[in-house]
């Protein structure tokens, strides 16, 4: 909230009772497993928890259980990086061509839609680090095209990803952009916008610039400084519980990982895109930092205000043309965060934040100083809509609004 802004008069109990009281029916229901939850406005701040972490099991899912929080990644490594940007290390503009030689004098495919042996034109200009930021350095997923896609069956062939987060798979760092840079770009840099490749080709690009694995980065940056103790790219088999998924085939719940599966040890690459776990308490005061202009509790900054401004104004709106997450142009996309550009639901236009794949969402709500942290331990079928539990804790935040 602005420091100009009166105080907000906080959230109403009987709204946060009837909040809890969808999140325990969802579970009652076994329309989900484990849920936890965080709702803050102004100096309310109500935390919730129900269900357990895995199935069959007495651990019941608390306010400090980690989850793995997929996409939900991508926000922190791009406030890694806005640091660097602060420090002089990186400047938006500059090309990546020295950190990422890989990336450098690229080909780009005639047809951006078509097989990645497809004929090429050279590229017009290098890939810039705002490129990288935005999500339009020529790679990644489209979301106005049909599955499977050339470019992703590509990266899976090569050992890169391109389907679930799945940390034991890609290969290190320098080999991982090796491979990348087997492939032609999708579009000319700067020409579209397209999702995810571009948040783990910036973990690499942050770490050759501090000279130090991700982790390390990430630690040093952002999550030490708030004093996000419990986030990281690996957890705790004892305090993490099952990810869960549904059999494409007859709808059944299934195993995705367990808790000493692909997150019990430090993965060879990790991934800036979706390689995190945290807890609603850790993204909350990560959350909090970003309605608090860049401040940490300490009242030391971790950004600037206008470097969060930035942050979290849409970047990739062209004319006509409106870029981003949804196909309609409701929202765009700033330095790692979805942005609400046309009110077509209770979040204000202005807000910002993004999904997890594996069952998590976080919102900002600068008009309404509302923050909005859910995590599960089930996959979402698709992040939009969300499954019906998140859906019903945002309307039940929105609803708690006391004013």
């Amino acid at each position: 909230m602005p420091a100009s802004a009166a105080p907000s008069p906080g959230l109403d109990p009987e709204g946060i009772d009837r909040l809890r009281a969808r999140v325990e029916a969802h579970v009652a229901a076994d329309r989900v497993v484990g849920v936890a939850w965080s709702v803050s406005r102004g100096a309310d701040v109500e935390v919730g928890a129900a269900g357990v972490n895995t199935l069959g099991e007495a651990a019941p899912v608390a306010r400090d259980t980690p989850f793995r929080i997929s996409s939900m990644t991508k926000p922190i490594v791009a406030v890694a990086a806005l640091v660097l940007v602060e420090q002089c290390r990186l400047r938006l503009d500059d090309p990546v061509d020295d950190l990422l030689p890989e990336l450098a004098d690229r080909q780009v495919l005639v047809d951006g839609a078509g097989p990645v042996d497809g004929p090429t034109v050279p590229a017009a200009r290098p890939i810039t680090v705002r490129d990288v930021l935005t999500f339009r350095l020529g790679l990644g997923m489209d979301f106005t095209r049909p599955w499977p896609q050339p470019l992703l069956q590509a990266l899976a062939e090569r050992g890169l990803g391109g389907g679930p987060p799945a940390p034991q798979g890609p290969p290190e760092p320098d080999e991982w952009m090796a491979r990348l840079g087997e492939l032609p770009l999708q579009y000319q840099p700067g020409e579209r916008w397209l999702y995810h490749v571009g948040a783990d080709v910036l973990g690499v690009l942050v770490s050759r610039a501090m000279g130090h694995s991700l982790d390390r980065v990430v630690r040093e940056l952002v999550l030490d400084p708030l004093g996000m103790a419990d986030t990281g790219f690996t957890a705790d088999p004892d305090r993490l519980g099952t990810c869960y998924g549904a059999d494409p085939t007859t709808g059944e719940r299934v195993v995705y990982d367990p808790p000493d599966g692909q997150w019990a040890s430090p993965p060879a690459f990790p991934s800036g895109g979706a390689g995190l776990v945290s807890t609603v308490g850790d993204y909350s005061t990560f959350a909090r930092m970003l309605f608090d202009g860049g401040r940490l509790a300490s009242g030391d900054r971790l950004l600037s205000r206008p470097m969060v401004e930035l942050m979290t104004t849409d970047q990739v709106g062209v004319g006509d043309r409106a870029e981003g997450p949804s196909p309609d142009g409701s929202s765009g996309w700033g330095f790692g965060v979805g942005v609400t550009l046309r009110r077509t639901g209770l979040p204000s236009v202005g807000s910002y934040g993004w999904a997890g794949g594996m069952g998590s969402i976080w919102s900002n709500d600068p008009a309404e100083d509302l923050a909005v942290v859910v995590m599960t331990t089930d996959m979402m079928a698709c992040p939009f809509p969300p499954p019906a539990v998140i859906q019903d804790v945002v309307t039940a935040a929105y609803g708690a609004i006391a004013d």
